[in-house]
């Protein structure tokens, strides 16, 4: 993935900084976490999953409330970041939260995961589901077996119930890839 041009970064760190920091001190003060923060436009660790305009990196005491639940905390802050910059779902990938490693670390978990479930189709020829993802991961998987003849991905199901489902190259999609990972279940009246 080529970097951008610097005047297509419309989220770096001299456009949108100081909007990011009034946000996040006004999250870290009313909240009383005690974390620090750096804001960066260099930063691109996996620059074929992931290339963000900026990337905030997290630190301080409080850091492991950020990565509790699978990092809950930390893509809350980095979805409301967002919206606190009015920037359109298709431009969140832009923005990049991360502390301790995490974002490094999941991308090269997904990456594997991909790699290993991709070699399961070859052997068995028969289609792997992922559980539900968000649209950021799911384009990691896709990425990651962007190079892989022999199998084909595709995203299935609806959000919040989306996920991956990897096929052998030449077998046509199944009923599978239109049913949700995990069913939702109506309320009775």
């Amino acid at each position: 993935m080529p970097d951008r041009n610097p005047e297509d970064k419309k989220y770096s760190v001299a456009a949108v900084g100081d909007k990011v920091r009034g946000f996040l001190d006004l999250v870290r003060d009313k909240g009383g976490f005690q974390l620090r923060y750096d804001l960066t436009d260099e930063e691109r660790p996996h620059a074929d999953f992931e290339n963000p305009d900026m990337v905030v990196k997290f630190s301080g005491h409080d850091v492991d409330l950020l990565l509790a639940n699978k990092a809950e905390l930390l893509l809350a802050l980095e979805q409301l970041t967002a919206e606190v910059l009015h920037m359109a779902p298709d431009e969140h990938s832009r923005l990049c939260f991360d502390a301790n490693d995490y974002r490094v670390m999941r991308v090269e978990e997904l990456r594997l995961s991909a790699l290993t479930a991709a070699e399961k189709v070859k052997k068995t020829r028969v289609p792997f589901q992922f559980s539900p993802m968000n649209s950021r991961e799911r384009r990691i998987i896709h990425l990651a077996l962007r190079n892989e003849p022999a199998v084909r991905s595709e995203s299935a199901g609806v959000a919040p119930h989306r996920n991956v489902v990897i096929y052998p190259a030449d077998m046509p999609s199944t009923a599978l890839s239109n049913k949700p990972a995990f069913p939702m279940h109506r309320r009775r009246r």
